[in-house]
């Protein structure tokens, strides 16, 4: 994915919010603490909760979701359905992405 449709897709998201795409994604990478009142994983959460699995894995890697998403993100979930799927996604991670360290 371009640099110019991962920014459009983190736009999308942050419609009601006027926070520049490039500080958002300088909090996704964790190059800045957050921006405005949206931490790392705060933007996660409207990721996860905005876009289909396909996206998501377009903006962010298999590593990267497997760290952001932890018993908490997935607690915070608005629809339990997706705590649902997220909780099996975090599972089937675990079993196929190498053990860090």
């Amino acid at each position: 994915m371009s640099n110019v449709e991962r920014q459009k897709l983190l736009r999308q998201i942050l419609w009601d919010y006027s926070i520049p795409c490039e500080e958002a994604e300088a909090v996704l990478t964790g190059e800045k603490e957050s921006v405005g009142h949206l931490n790392r994983e705060m933007l996660f959460i409207k990721i996860i909760e905005s876009y289909s699995w396909f996206t998501i894995l377009q903006i962010l890697t298999p590593n990267e979701i497997n760290q952001l998403l932890t018993k908490k993100v997935i607690s915070k979930l608005r629809s339990p359905s997706l705590r649902k799927k997220y909780e099996f996604v975090k599972q089937r991670l675990q079993q196929t992405l190498p053990a860090a360290g």
